[in-house]
């Protein structure tokens, strides 16, 4: 069965991609989408039927090289269900919904272009790769999947190729992505020198002996286990779009829009977050390491919420939306609660995909308007998909019942989740302040959409209004199902991500103990209520899915944060609500003033604070500068010079002084051949005998 999930996507890929001629346009979407729904429901079954044991299941022996052994097999745990079922719902719904987005494509020739085959091949490979990644039972396996994705954004993202806005989008995505790649291909090149093995499992078990092997790496003495953390963490930060290597992230809108839902809610920006509790037994001895993911995921978190209050196009507010909530994410793996992290990973899926999905219907019954500022008044054209983006947006915004906990939507459960685990490991520090303003500006960007989309006086080009519509039934049924993740996946799942610990353990096949006094006591001076904290993990590293040192008790403490900590979240989301409300129903006009009278902080936001101007100040023009050397210098004067030169110069030269020679008189031939055997005779007299 595990075989057939994986395999699955990667043999409708091939057969849309080579044999569409075969099947027809029909068969390969049929075949594709029919293939990823056999997966999906398989990996719903591998999710409830095989528990929390890890296993192990070769598929094929691979790469073997000295001590380099890697056999291509499964590593099947709670943490890859979870995945598997995340990856393969939103890729099955995203390719059935393509069958009606892609229908009618104005970027390509009616009748004369096949691009439907291509585009579900494409999606099927992506969905493949994925897969790929999170199976893998060792670190080069996962390798391979992590440039398959890759791979699969580039070919995705720039889809639409006669467009150069896609075009330079696929490619700054490919290369940004590489500079990532290069810190975790230094990662895992560190982690077999030291270790000798790539596989998961000898990797987790030296983990206590690489936090107390010291060594040299750009002229200093490091930590190895730092060392290796925070190098797997920069290729994280590459795949999940972290401040820094974040920019590729909103350019990936130029592809069509289900390419953005799988991109943001189930595959790529997921890869980071995943990689990070994978190696969690990892992590937990590298704390300096979690520390710099703690504060590089709350000001990604706050960044991309900051540049999201401004965006007009209505995708991009939602991929900045992605960029944030991946930092809530970072921030739960950086303050040690695994759980939380893939917890938040799990209900974004749903509702960030439904968000994407739902945008994508805005988006095709407006004749492919994206600009907000062009829509209003479309929930009476759009009525089931206004109750999608009212659902997706309510689980983003952390709507619920304060203090219950769990009642409300996916998002108030997780979401929440993240901001008291964040509190309990700082007191209130950097972290859970700038993850409360980005819940306050999530809110407001989030109603903001939901008000110029779906309220006010049409705007923008009348014909389009006048002819607005709703989508097809083939792209509502996803949003149906999404929606049903969207409000019932943080109740369902609540206490196996963010229980008791000793549910939570339970639930990703670790085993707990009783705490020693020692950590009790230590307990103590942070938590009033040390005296309730009955288990602690006591598996060794790597025999659960995830690892928490008896020592990281935040897991615990999370839940005995004081009341206006749990309260925080949801109030952020009222004040955010109320002052969109305020801005775009009450008055519409007061946008537009408070961008005239504070015109820097608008364009500074509205720019995404220059980072793309200062990457290519730093970074851009001196490689152009460079090339340019090289080009008129190098290859104009050097390469073409030299060979002009001797072409034109050198060679004619010669071929005079060698044509003057030619005289036509026989005694001139005659002469030169006496003085060669003159010479000839002289050189063996002297040196012919030397031995």
């Amino acid at each position: 069965m595990e075989s057939i999930i994986l395999f699955s996507p990667l043999v409708g890929a091939l057969i849309a991609g080579f044999l569409w001629r075969l099947t027809g346009i029909r068969g390969a979407q049929w075949i594709t989408t029919g293939l990823l729904f056999l997966a999906c429901a398989f990996s719903w079954i591998v999710f409830f039927s095989h528990g929390p044991d890890t296993q192990h299941i070769q598929v094929l022996r691979w790469i073997e090289s000295g001590t380099l052994s890697t056999d291509w097999s499964i590593r099947l745990d709670r943490l890859t269900s979870i995945m598997l079922v995340v990856i393969t719902t939103v890729s099955a719904l995203v390719h059935l919904y393509s069958f009606g987005y892609m229908a009618h494509d104005d970027n390509f020739r009616e009748g004369e272009e096949s691009y439907k085959p291509r585009f579900f091949a494409y999606l099927s490979f992506f969905t493949f790769a994925m897969l790929m990644l999170v199976t893998a039972d060792n670190l080069v396996q996962l390798f391979f999947g992590w440039e398959g994705v890759g791979l699969a954004s580039y070919l995705l993202i720039g889809f639409y190729y006669r467009k150069p806005s896609a075009n330079a989008a696929a490619m700054k995505a490919f290369i940004v992505n590489r500079v990532g790649d290069f810190g975790l291909a230094l990662g895992i090149f560190a982690i077999f020198f030291l270790v000798d093995s790539v596989r998961f499992d000898d990797v987790f078990a030296a983990a206590p002996q690489l936090a107390e092997t010291q060594v040299s790496f750009l002229f200093a003495q490091v930590n190895a286990a730092e060392l290796i953390a925070v190098l797997l963490f920069i290729g994280a930060m590459g795949k999940s779009a972290q401040l820094f290597l974040h920019t590729w992230l909103p350019d990936a809108m130029e592809g069509p829009t289900p390419v953005s839902a799988l991109i943001h809610a189930a595959t790529m920006v997921t890869a980071g977050v995943f990689l990070v509790c994978r190696m969690s037994p990892l992590m937990e001895f590298a704390p300096g390491a979690l520390t710099f993911v703690t504060v590089l995921g709350a000001s990604t978190a706050f960044f991309a919420a900051t540049v999201g209050l401004v965006q007009n196009d209505i995708k991009r507010v939602i991929a900045y939306s992605t960029c944030s909530q991946l930092g809530y994410m970072f921030v739960a793996a950086g303050v040690g609660v695994y759980s939380v992290a893939m917890f938040h990973l799990f209900t974004h899926a749903f509702f960030k995909a439904m968000l994407f999905l739902g945008a994508g219907s805005v988006i095709h019954g407006m004749h492919h308007e994206q600009d907000m500022r062009n829509y209003g008044g479309l929930r009476h054209k759009m009525p089931y998909t206004f109750w999608a983006m009212m659902i997706g947006t309510l689980a983003i915004t952390g709507v619920g019942i304060p203090l219950t906990g769990w009642i409300g939507f996916a998002g108030f459960a997780s979401k929440d989740a993240v901001i008291e685990s964040a509190y309990a490991a700082s007191a209130g520090g950097y972290a859970f302040w700038m993850l409360v303003i980005a819940a306050l500006f999530t809110s407001f960007y989030s109603w903001r959409l939901i008000f110029m989309t779906f309220f006010g006086e049409a705007r923008g080009d009348k014909h389009t209004h006048d002819h607005a519509h709703e989508s097809p039934t083939v792209m509502l049924i996803p949003l149906g199902a999404l929606a049903v993740g969207a409000v019932f996946a943080g109740a369902i799942w609540y206490s196996s991500f963010f229980g008791h610990t000793n549910e939570v353990v339970r639930f990703f096949g670790g085993e707990y103990t009783e705490p020693s006094e020692e950590l009790v006591e230590a307990v103590a001076e942070r938590s009033p209520k040390a005296s309730e904290l009955h288990y602690v993990m006591g598996s060794a590293p790597g025999e659960a899915a995830i690892y928490i040192r008896p020592e990281n008790t935040i897991l615990h403490e999370a839940h005995y944060v004081p009341v206006w900590v749990k309260l925080s979240p949801f109030i952020a989301m009222l004040i955010g609500l109320g002052t969109a409300y305020l801005f775009y129903i009450v008055n519409p006009a007061l946008p537009r003033q408070l961008a005239q009278s504070q015109r820097p902080l608008y364009l500074f936001l509205l720019n995404k604070w220059y980072f793309d101007e200062i990457y290519d100040f730093l970074f851009v023009q001196p490689a152009k500068s460079v090339g340019r050397v090289f080009w008129r210098r190098g290859d104009g004067n050097v390469i073409d010079g030299t060979i002009n030169g001797i072409a034109l110069g050198i060679v004619p030269f010669f071929t005079r002084l060698a044509g003057r020679a030619q005289s036509g008189y026989i005694f001139t031939y005659a002469f030169a051949m006496v003085i060669g055997i003159a010479v000839l005779i002289t050189w063996m007299t002297l040196f012919g005998g030397a031995e």
